[in-house]
C-alpha cells in the first residue's frame, strides 16, 4: 500500500524559510512525478511545485507565485520529495498536500492528475 506523510510545516514570520518535506513507501519516485499542491480553508487544491521525468532527465514546474521562491527537489535513495519554501509570504498559508501520480513521468498540475496523497502539513506565515 502507499503511503506519502509529510513533515515540516510550521508557523514563521513573513520572511522566513521552511523546508518540508514528503517520505513516501511503497512506491518508487524515481521515475514518477510527485507534486506538492496547497489548500485553504473553504478553497480549492491548488498545485504549488511538482518534479517529473521527461526525456531522460529530471523536470520540475512551479506555479507563478512562488517561482524563484520555493524548490522542489528528490532523493531516491531516501524516496523523499522536498520542498525548499523561501522568502515565505502569508498568501502562502495554507495546508500543504504531497502527491504522487500512478503514470510516470510528466508533471500534473491539477488534483485529478494525481493518484496517491499525503494528509497535509499546515505551513502558516504571520505578517
Amino acid at each position: 500500500q502507499v503511503y506519502l506523510v509529510e513533515s515540516g510545516g510550521g508557523m514563521v514570520q513573513a520572511g522566513a524559510s521552511l523546508r518540508l518535506s514528503c517520505q513516501a513507501s511503497g512506491m518508487s519516485f524515481k521515475y514518477y512525478a510527485m507534486a506538492w499542491f496547497r489548500q485553504t480553508p473553504g478553497g480549492v487544491r491548488d498545485f504549488v511545485a511538482g518534479i517529473g521525468w521527461e526525456s531522460g532527465g529530471e523536470t520540475t514546474e512551479y506555479t507563478n507565485s512562488v517561482r524563484g521562491r520555493f524548490i522542489i527537489s528528490k532523493d531516491t535513495a531516501k524516496n523523499t520529495v522536498n520542498l525548499q519554501m523561501n522568502n515565505l509570504n502569508p498568501e502562502d498559508t495554507a495546508v500543504y498536500y504531497c502527491a504522487g501520480r500512478s503514470t510516470r513521468g510528466q508533471i500534473g498540475r491539477w488534483e485529478q492528475n494525481y493518484t496517491y496523497w499525503g494528509r497535509g502539513t499546515q505551513v502558516t506565515v504571520s505578517s
